[in-house]
């Protein structure tokens, strides 16, 4: 992380986790704040926000509940996910990343009262809360930014490794995989990486790992016993695009193991239309924002939907040539969708969150 300043609660200062964490960043200026009115102030007379944003950490503490549902969006397919909130943002800097205008302003936050989250996740797994949970990290941030100042990822991987009817799943662009391949998991924990052509990282992803890189962490996971998850979100449309993204498919295949993959989920670039002026503004270059693109029924600004499916159909049979039976799934959308490209809608299979609890039964050993 290349902060530039800490701020603090002042409710927080005394825990041992901020003591590690100041230690340990002990170069970086450091404010004890008794509210966010300064910390604000600093960032948004910044000239880009956003990018300011990423350089000031802010460790406070999660008054609210640590487990939430996907908020999902109305209209679309949702998949029942999960989310644990350890923290907000990205040190990486995408394009595309819905962070830019749904935080304001955005900012690194880490929450440090974890002993709250442990609780929750008790109640979850050990009261039996019926059916199974898909729970992970990687909704409001990623998920392994975190690995040089915190160890939540080794003790949800560690605490998920007990219990036989619940997975974490964390989703990357790093390759930060050090500090928990090591653990005992009992392949209850999902290695998950977005990914996409190696045309979309160069020119809309700073900052993150190369396909090649994420593609080797995942084999290195594999080897580890872990299950694997990949994620095309967002699939950007260009000339040449699907040959491009065929070749993404050849390549995680050509790593991994296709047995050993839980699920593949699909989704077209999409965003609220406040993220256009954010784009604009600081990727000057981007062309991701023009084309064939119209609002949806949830009101975000999506690709035309018969260019979604054409997208879809190319992607889909790529996958299945390689894996018949790997799960997968869209991220946000309609029944029309699902039927003319995987041939079913979710609902004549029981709906998507118990297609994805069935997969999670077979290949990580989930016991309901």
């Amino acid at each position: 992380m290349n902060l530039s300043k800490i701020f603090i609660s002042k409710d927080v200062s005394h825990t041992d986790t901020v003591k590690i964490i100041c230690e340990n960043f002990s170069h970086i200026p450091k404010d004890i704040i008794d509210d966010t009115k300064t910390m604000f102030q600093f960032i948004t007379n910044s000239e880009d926000p956003v990018a300011e944003g990423k350089r000031i950490l802010f460790l406070t503490k999660n008054n609210g509940t640590f487990i939430r549902k996907c908020p999902g969006t109305r209209s679309y397919i949702c998949c029942g996910y999960q989310i644990i909130h350890i923290g907000t943002f990205c040190t990486m800097d995408c394009s595309y990343c819905i962070l830019q205008a749904y935080f304001h302003p955005p900012i690194l936050q880490l929450f440090v009262n974890t002993n709250k989250l442990f609780t929750d996740l008790k109640h979850i797994v050990e009261n039996r809360i019926p059916g199974m949970q898909r729970l992970g990290t990687g909704e409001f941030t990623d998920s392994l930014i975190w690995e040089n100042m915190t160890s939540i990822s080794e003790k949800l991987v560690s605490f998920f490794s007990t219990q036989n009817h619940a997975v974490l799943e964390l989703k990357t662009k790093t390759t930060n995989i050090e500090n928990i391949i090591h653990l005992t998991h009992n392949r209850k924990t999902i290695l998950a990486w977005s990914v996409n052509t190696p045309k979309i990282i160069k020119s809309e992803e700073r900052r993150t790992s190369s396909l090649e890189a994420r593609l080797k962490a995942a084999a290195t996971c594999e080897a580890k016993g872990f299950p694997l998850a990949f994620h095309f979100d967002p699939i950007v449309n260009y000339d040449g695009c699907e040959q491009e993204y065929e070749t993404v498919i050849d390549n995680i295949f050509n790593h991994v193991s296709p047995e050993n993959v839980v699920w593949i989920s699909l989704g077209t670039f999409r965003f609220m239309p406040q993220l256009k002026t954010v784009i604009q503004k600081r990727f000057t270059n981007s062309t991701i924002i023009y084309g064939e693109q119209f609002p949806g029924l949830d009101e975000k600004i999506r690709y035309f939907k018969p260019l979604r499916i054409k997208i879809y159909k190319r992607l889909i049979d790529r996958i299945k040539k390689w894996s018949p039976h790997v799960c997968v799934y869209f991220c946000m959308e309609n029944e029309e969708v699902w039927m003319k490209t995987l041939k079913f809608v979710p609902n004549d299979n029981g709906g998507l969150p118990h297609i994805l609890d069935k997969r999670a039964q077979q290949i990580c050993g989930i016991q309901l």
